[in-house]
């Protein structure tokens, strides 16, 4: 039966594991080697890890970093961060990735998501939209750490995207982000009926009552956090955590 995933996102900052609020203040946590090593033993659905500085910088993918990263994860593995180029997503794929992330280059050049597509299959091809809210309760894209606002609507970006071949949507609320307060609903609720294809959520989990409310409502959906897998307690002690198989089935009951 098909369930929803619950996804461990991991931040990557100079080779270090990081957490940020409303995408600012980048805080060490640890190394992320360490952190799927632990991940690999709560059998988690899938982890998502992203170079928050690799586009920003104009720079390439750390690829000894991802192979170390694929050569250690024991799950479904999708990386995110400085791919620009077909063939960087064709040498990130054969380093044992599943899905490439793609942001600011598959909104700057969005023939790219086809392209990639057509050269790893459709399947590993992600698309990520950093979303904040305007005044007038609408919703913007941003890329590049939610520093340069992307124009067009939210809802035909998703579309496009879909339409060139994205496998997976990925949206992700600068506003919730690290704020451990909850999720949009509304913003999931509008990119849901906007596409066909799988969508991740990403932005606000505090709890795991946060994450059950996303499927509850919501279904089979790919519920992703950060905060929540890293951090523990009032003080946010950094321990690497996820739901235990009896949470993850229960969390799953809709």
């Amino acid at each position: 039966m098909l369930r929803s995933r619950i996804i461990p996102c991991l931040l990557v900052k100079n080779k270090g594991l990081v957490k940020t609020v409303n995408f600012k203040d980048p805080k060490y946590v640890g190394d992320p080697i360490n952190a799927v090593k632990i991940f690999n033993e709560k059998l988690v659905d899938e982890l998502v890890v992203l170079d928050i500085d690799a586009s920003k910088d104009n720079r390439e993918p750390d690829y000894k970093m991802i192979e170390n990263l694929a050569t250690e994860c024991r799950m479904p593995f999708c990386y995110g961060g400085g791919i620009k180029t077909v063939e960087q997503a064709v040498k990130i794929s054969n380093l044992g990735v599943e899905k490439v992330a793609l942001s600011s280059s598959a909104l700057e050049n969005p023939m790219l998501i086809s392209e990639i597509a057509s050269a790893i299959g459709r399947q590993s091809v992600v698309v990520v939209l950093d979303v904040k809210k305007t005044l007038f309760g609408g919703y913007d894209c941003y890329v590049y750490n939610g520093t340069k606002k992307v124009k067009g609507d939210l809802v035909e970006l998703a579309k496009k995207a879909q339409q060139l071949g994205a496998g997976e949507i990925v949206v992700n609320s600068i506003d919730n982000d690290g704020k451990m307060a909850g999720y949009d609903h509304k913003l999931i609720r509008i990119i849901r009926a906007a596409i066909d294809i799988p969508l991740t959520v990403l932005g606000g989990a505090g709890s795991l009552s946060d994450i059950k409310s996303v499927i509850d409502e919501h279904k089979i959906i790919g519920v992703a956090a950060g905060s929540l897998f890293v951090f523990k307690g009032t003080y946010k002690a950094v321990l690497i955590n996820y739901p235990s198989v009896e949470d993850k089935k229960s969390l799953n009951k809709c």
